[in-house]
């Protein structure tokens, strides 16, 4: 299994290449290219929010946190007043950054359900949702959010995957299929939950028309396909 440091550097590595080729074919601006680098680059130690007491998960929440107070502030701020805000605030942060992180640590497995091709998904639609509903982004900006965030949390999958071949002693480790795996075979309710969510944000997507668009026309010419 890749390390924080393995994981981190290389969805870094990722999310620069990936917003610098949306950047140059025009899909977004130069802003926008660092909101696509950041999201690729969480997705890529996103699905270690599973792991116990590790820096991966403390930083996690940490954004998290931070996200939440973000779409707190967009939320109320013309609806309370200042003090509210500020103590809705101090309880968003304290209620994602240690009860969530407590009840994540309660009742998930390291490398179980969030290490699954359906958590990425959930994870990409989740983006999707909260950039075009809470936000208010454009349909292909938010869809274009939510593919970053899965491609950082296929680059973690793949790495840990990676990191389960033994190349000198010509040997699968104990942990290989474990990542990239559809679903948590050891969990099926808890995996079916996760799928009935998944479905669940469908009210909130952006059209799906538009990431149609997307994958035929806009990621073809990110990549030069276009050219």
């Amino acid at each position: 299994m890749a390390n924080f440091r393995t994981h981190f550097g290389v969805a870094s590595v990722g999310g620069l290449i990936a917003s610098q080729a949306g950047w140059q074919a025009s899909l977004y601006g130069l802003w926008q290219a660092a909101v696509i680098a950041g999201l690729v680059t969480f997705g890529g130690i996103l699905p270690d929010i599973d792991a116990d007491n590790s820096r991966a998960v403390r930083l996690i929440f940490q954004i998290l946190a931070l996200i939440a107070i973000v779409v707190a502030v967009l939320l109320l701020q013309h609806r309370v007043t200042p003090a509210q805000l500020f103590a809705a605030c101090g309880a968003t942060y304290l209620a994602v950054r240690y009860l969530a992180s407590a009840l994540f640590a309660r009742f998930t497995v390291h490398r179980g359900l969030w290490h699954s091709l359906l958590a990425a998904a959930l994870s990409g639609l989740a983006t999707a949702s909260a950039s075009f509903t809470l936000l208010g982004q454009p349909a292909r900006l938010a869809w274009l959010h939510g593919l970053a965030l899965t491609l950082g949390f296929l680059i973690h999958l793949a790495l840990d995957e990676l990191y389960s071949v033994d190349l000198t002693g010509a040997r699968l480790k104990r942990s290989f299929g474990t990542a990239l795996k559809p679903f948590d075979w050891k969990a099926p309710g808890s995996s079916l939950m996760l799928l009935l969510t998944s479905v669940h944000l469908i009210a909130w997507l952006p059209p799906l028309a538009v990431l149609r668009e997307v994958l035929t026309h806009g990621l073809g010419w990110g990549l030069g396909w276009g050219r």
